[in-house]
């Protein structure tokens, strides 16, 4: 995973909106305990997107027994999601599946009105990306901490399933740091950031990108799969990418066009029953290292294999996408506390996560 002339400022400029400040300055008046106020609170923050894209094929004719071609044909086809309106002024989060490769994005606000949309980054990692229109006092869906979320709290999908704008599901967190290995990455050097949560909220296609929102209104989680089977539709559960996760993400797309991740550098396995026998573990708990990366952030702060990580910056992580979720929330350069087990004893170190080329500079794209 991991190799390891200055202007004073105008105060009178009008500043930027940005993902971070925006919400950070949200504060709602309302406890709002009734499905249809959550749903009244946050439908208009939801928005339909339509991509389009052009597909080259190959013309070809049969010409005395020899098959040449004669060209290609293009063919213009569109795809269909939906997003979370995260900005008064426009910026809008949604799965990176929806909006990759597009030429051109649509995006319908509730009241129906039609924007263009310009793609700001997206980040193939965690499916995730934020796109922009030009409008401004749109409603947002103000962020909720994904952590705090438990398994059996009520939360609503709000999406756009089969052209279907602004449809409405309900149902419960049914669990939560789930690793489905659905991502798939094209970017080789990075491990796919996969710790979602499960919800029976019935979700279909064209919902992907949509809001999955707590009983205060809050978002809780992007959209982004579901169970279904071989029929393509919804068959009992589906995913959400964790707001923390998305919170971070869009704000370095946004900042620098590129995530930039905090690297333990280590390779791991969970402790199960097995892994006990054989490593000679008392608890069935925490991540047992299998390597470390040479000259890695977890070599520099002195982990080794054999040791058993059981809390991550105070989170305890009993399972890999436990970890990469948390891991996910820092930046290179950021210094995090690692409790781990070694020979039976306790231990806890300070470390200072590193990047992918083993420095804590920021990474643009």
């Amino acid at each position: 995973m991991q190799s390891c002339n200055a202007q004073p400022a105008d105060t009178h400029a009008p500043q930027p909106t940005t993902i971070d400040n925006q919400q950070s300055t949200f504060r709602s008046s309302l406890t709002l305990t009734d499905f249809t106020e959550v749903a009244a609170a946050t439908i208009d923050g939801v928005v339909h997107i339509k991509t389009e894209m052009t597909q080259l094929t190959p013309l070809y004719q049969s010409f005395f027994g020899f098959i040449i071609e004669r060209g290609v044909q293009r063919q213009t086809y569109s795809a269909y999601g939906s997003g979370v309106i995260v900005t008064t002024d426009g910026y809008i989060l949604t799965n990176n599946h929806v909006v990759q490769d597009a030429e051109r994005i649509t995006v319908t606000l509730n009241d129906r009105r039609e924007l263009p949309a310009k793609l700001v980054g997206n980040d193939p990692a965690t499916d995730l990306a934020v796109i922009k229109v030009e409008a401004e006092g749109l409603t947002y869906i103000p962020f909720g901490n994904s952590d705090k979320v438990r398994v059996g709290e009520p939360v609503l999908a709000i999406g756009n399933p089969f052209n279907l704008t602004s449809t409405v599901t309900s149902g419960i967190i049914s669990a939560k740091a789930r690793n489905m290995n659905i991502i798939d990455n094209p970017r080789s050097n990075e491990t796919p950031l996969e710790s979602f949560l499960q919800t029976d909220a019935a979700v279909n296609s064209g919902n992907s990108g949509g809001a999955l929102v707590n009983s205060n209104a809050e978002l809780i989680g992007i959209v982004t799969a579901i169970a279904s089977g071989n029929s393509g539709n919804y068959i009992g559960y589906s995913f959400a990418i964790p707001s923390n996760i998305t919170l971070k993400v869009a704000g370095d797309l946004q900042k620098y066009g590129y995530v930039q991740r905090g690297y333990l550098g280590v390779q791991v396995t969970e402790v199960d029953a097995n892994v006990a026998r054989q490593t000679g573990a008392r608890e069935t708990k925490g991540l047992y290292v299998v390597k470390v990366n040479r000259d890695c952030a977890a070599e520099r702060a002195g982990i080794r294999q054999g040791d058993i990580i059981v809390h991550v910056a105070g989170k305890e992580v009993n399972t890999f996408a436990e970890m990469m979720e948390e891991l996910g929330l820092f930046s290179p350069g950021d210094e995090v506390d690692v409790d781990y087990v070694r020979d039976g004893h306790s231990n806890s170190v300070k470390v200072t996560l590193l990047n992918l080329h083993g420095n804590s500079q920021i990474i643009r794209k």
